[in-house]
């Protein structure tokens, strides 16, 4: 049995032991009431019992003494007691089942919180699995939250329990309890048609309630809407107004601590070996850089740490592995090392608590290196007042230092505090100054505060477009974004739909690398979520999405789908407008062979050889990949327009019988090349006899 098979099973096997645990509990329960309750009215029976005689004694004299109306005054208080106990009865019952239900819920968030706890400190997937097993468990016994990240192992197959269907079903009853995420999972589905009717009126109703509870991923979803106009009026202002949510959310937490950036890998780039792609360290390559460290190599050992750190280039973030390297690059010179450690022991981690006295002492061995990082440490120690009374001048110094060295940290916080008047005038021109320049080098709240500046117009013309396009940037820092990860190592283990539905929900929200990701899994036709006749047009849509964020390779595709027709009619005027977007505006040398070929030979173009010539030349003069094809290609057109001149000029009337689709057949061209490249190989062979 494969593991993943037997993962399903055992979580199957424990809501069904919990199950049948929890209902032997509660019989038990009442069991042990009801032979309690037995026995009480036991007793009370055998003392009614036993003063019955003397009941029925009293009861003939006073039933001679007493009239009708006495008589029936008694029943009615008698009636009234009854329906006082049934409703104590009623009241105790109701309690009872209050009491159990709180008992199951308490548990269930109890279990919820053991397996949020396990995975965020997990590493291994065995550690995970058993989160999920926690997880399974306070589902069972109704906890929302636990059901929603069942829902979401369901859809997008965490452990192998992809199950599309199953994840509907839960995704539409969370949803009638107001779960948010559930109505952005249930939007998501329509938009595409995945499980579910393909519905982008739907898929819009579902965003907008999935905003409305507070779901970034909608708000996120619905701002790349109204931006790119997608099935709503295209609206700059209702655009920047959801992105300016999201991107808000992200920056308070980039405040707290900075965000790890994440590898976002173009299965475009390199379908056939993926693993040697330079967004994922591969193994052997780590266990070479490991190798490296251990031999005392400085530069390796700072960057290993920075990777473990942070957790970057697919390996797990990892202090106690950050702090060795860096511990034994300081302890060689390091000046690099020296400040992140200080930055450790500022922020604090499990490998190094908390400690400003500490992170000083390493950021002034640092800072008196000259080192950039060390002095926008000691900076943010006196701009913070940490370990150090606060002092804004000293923070200025230091910053201004780091600043001039091109750290953009340092070049964030002197715009912060121009921008702020913390310590110093205000002067917004300052501060867009120097965070324009942290921004370059993609410092995230450097854009954030750029995009404030636009959208307000503080210190700059206001610009709508250019906020949302910043605040857009800022939004894709999101935790979200790990999903680029698990896509990625899903489409390198061979589950595709797995890596197809985490890609093409990343896509919905804006991700442009998401979008060409999917589109090209959908061509690849080897997903099974969707049928084959939506894959061509899905997939077309989603180039569109790409190449409109001015991706190139996006544009090429598009072309190619109009002019070989796939998932639209054969549209050779629309593959020459796409070719010729993406030669003239991003020098594909692709495109211009293409076009050129669209000109040789008239197709959805006037024909014109000399411009065909011309645009073969620049391909080759563009890529040196396109020398050979061009070099063919070239000879096939001079070889043809010769042998046409000749041919007219001599045999006017012969020229018909020589029309070369009817007789030759349609690819009359590649068998032309074929003997071109015969005659040539002909030739070089009997030169070298």
């Amino acid at each position: 049995m494969k593991p993943l098979a037997l993962l399903v099973e055992v979580l199957i096997i424990i809501e069904v032991t919990t199950k049948n645990t929890e209902a032997e509990r509660y019989n038990n329960k009442k069991q042990k009431q009801m032979n309690a309750t037995t026995q009480v009215s036991g007793s009370k029976v055998k003392q009614f019992l036993s003063h019955l005689p003397e009941q029925a004694k009293s009861s003939k004299i006073t039933n001679k003494r007493e009239n009708p109306l006495d008589k029936k005054k008694h029943q009615r208080k008698l009636k009234i007691k009854g329906i006082q106990n049934k409703d104590l009865l009623k009241r105790n019952r109701n309690y009872l089942k209050k009491q159990a239900k709180k008992s199951i819920t308490d548990k269930g968030d109890e279990l919820f919180k053991m397996g949020n706890k396990i995975l965020q400190e997990s590493k291994s997937q065995k550690q995970k699995t058993e989160a999920y097993i926690f997880f399974a468990r306070a589902a069972d016994m109704g906890n929302l939250k636990a059901m929603e990240k069942m829902a979401d192992a369901l859809l997008f197959g965490s452990f192998g329990m992809q199950n599309i269907t199953a994840a509907i079903q839960l995704y539409e009853s969370l949803a009638k309890e107001g779960s948010h995420k559930a109505q952005n999972a249930l939007g998501f589905l329509s938009s595409y048609g995945i499980g579910m009717e393909y519905d982008q009126a739907k898929a819009l109703i579902y965003y907008t309630f999935g905003s409305a509870g507070g779901s970034m991923m909608s708000q996120m979803i619905l701002g790349y809407r109204y931006l790119s106009g997608i099935n709503v009026l295209q609206n700059c202002e209702v655009a920047l107004k959801h992105y300016k949510k999201v991107a808000h959310y992200i920056a308070d937490k980039l405040e707290k601590s900075e965000g790890i950036p994440v590898e976002k890998v173009r299965l475009t780039e390199r379908p056939e070996n993926l693993s040697s792609n330079s967004e994922i360290l591969d193994w052997d390559i780590y266990q070479y850089y490991k190798f490296l460290a251990e031999r005392g190599d400085v530069q390796i050992q700072v960057s290993l740490g920075q990777l473990h750190l942070i957790g970057r280039k697919g390996l797990d973030q990892d202090y106690y592995k950050a702090l060795y390297y860096f511990l034994k690059a300081a302890k060689a010179g390091s000046a690099n090392a020296m400040a992140f450690i200080g930055k450790m022991y500022l922020e604090g981690n499990a490998a190094a608590p908390q400690s400003n006295v500490t992170a000083f002492k390493y950021f002034s061995m640092a800072a008196s290196k000259g080192n950039a990082i060390g002095l926008h440490g000691l900076g943010l120690l006196y701009f913070h007042g940490k370990g150090v009374p606060v002092n804004y001048g000293e923070a200025l110094k230091y910053f201004q230092k780091a600043a001039e060295k091109g750290w953009p940290n340092a070049q964030f916080q002197l715009g912060f505090m121009y921008y702020s008047g913390s310590g110093v005038w205000k002067d917004y021109k300052l501060a867009f100054k120097y965070f324009y320049l942290a921004s370059q080098s993609g410092q995230p709240l450097a854009i954030y505060y750029l995009a404030e500046m636009y959208a307000t117009g503080t210190g700059v013309l206001r610009s709508c477009r250019t906020a949302v396009e910043l605040y857009k940037g800022v939004c894709e820092l999101g935790h979200w974004a790990e999903k680029f990860l698990t896509a990625y190592f899903a489409y390198k283990d061979g589950d595709v739909d797995s890596s197809l539905i985490q890609y093409a929900l990343l896509a919905e929200m804006g991700y442009e690398v998401a979008q060409s990701n999917s589109a090209f899994i959908l061509e690849s036709q080897k997903a099974k979520i969707l049928g084959k006749e939506k894959m061509y047009p899905m997939a077309l849509l989603l180039w569109n999405r790409a190449a409109v964020q001015g991706n190139a390779f996006a544009r090429l595709k598009i072309g190619d789908y109009h002019y070989y027709g796939y998932g639209t009619k054969k549209d050779y005027g629309t593959a020459a407008t796409h070719y010729s977007i993406a030669a003239d505006k991003h020098h594909s040398a692709q495109a211009m062979f293409n076009l050129a070929y669209m000109y040789e030979h008239g197709l959805g173009i006037a024909k014109d050889i000399h411009l065909a010539r011309r645009l073969y030349d620049m391909a080759a003069q563009t890529s040196p990949d396109a020398h050979l094809p061009v070099f063919f290609a070239l000879m096939k057109l001079e070889t043809m327009h010769l042998l046409r001149d000749i041919l007219f000029f001599n045999f006017t009337m012969r020229w018909k019988w020589l029309k070369l689709d009817s007789t030759v057949g349609p690819y009359w061209d590649l068998f032309v090349i074929g003997l071109i490249v015969a005659m040539l190989i002909f030739l070089l062979r009997s030169r070298h006899r």
